[in-house]
């Protein structure tokens, strides 16, 4: 079977499987899921709605963040993990922001690239979820979940990109991000994957390899 064909095969099951799956971080304004992103590197999507919901309420906008005293946003994600680093990133990014984009979040890849802090996942994460611009979200799931099955053989997010790009429909490529990450949070997790009671299970190349 082609890997296209095998690909194709795959997102119609994982989309009965999951046809409500969608970004998990939430989020009411683009600001908010830039920041949101940001927070989640290494981190929970679980843990950063907790951290959030008090953060949007104290800081509103763009200028909040880039006013903040840079100690106190530390303590303010501490438990999202690296918050030293993300600190110093989110209020470099909305002051840049304020400066190169009149405080809005733009909408194109290579503006957000140039954002402190943001990498193309992000990037794909606002463009796809706030803009319904086509992206493939290459997250710590995305990477396990397309190595395991066979869709790609390389760890490096770009390259990984690039190979599910080729093999989904470009309507489809975000979706099939949300879908692996339902699926690798129920069913293909990191450590022991159910394959004996998953349906892609036929199609899987690390489940075929293992499962005899």
């Amino acid at each position: 079977m082609r890997k296209k064909e095998k690909a194709e095969i795959i997102l119609r099951e994982l989309k009965s499987l999951y046809p409500d799956a969608t970004c998990t971080l939430d989020y009411k304004t683009p600001l908010e899921l830039l920041i949101a992103t940001q927070l989640a590197a290494q981190c929970t999507d679980a843990r950063v709605n907790i951290v959030t919901k008090e953060l949007f309420t104290k800081y509103r906008n763009a200028e909040d963040y880039a006013g903040a005293d840079i100690s106190e946003l530390e303590q303010d994600i501490k438990s999202t993990g690296f918050f030293r680093n993300k600190a110093k990133n989110i209020k470099e990014c909305c002051i840049k922001l304020l400066r190169d984009y009149g405080g809005k979040v733009p909408d194109n890849m290579e503006a957000l690239l140039s954002l402190p802090g943001v990498g193309r996942k992000t990037a794909n994460v606002i463009l796809s979820t706030v803009f319904s611009k086509p992206g493939v979200i290459v997250d710590t799931h995305c990477t396990r979940l397309a190595n395991r099955i066979g869709l790609t053989k390389s760890k490096n997010p770009d390259i990984i990109e690039r190979d599910l790009m080729k093999l989904l429909p470009r309507s489809e490529w975000a979706n099939f991000s949300h879908y692996l990450v339902y699926h690798g949070r129920a069913i293909c997790q990191a450590r022991r994957p159910k394959c004996e009671i998953c349906s892609i299970m036929p199609y899987c190349a690390y489940a075929n390899k293992n499962i005899k």
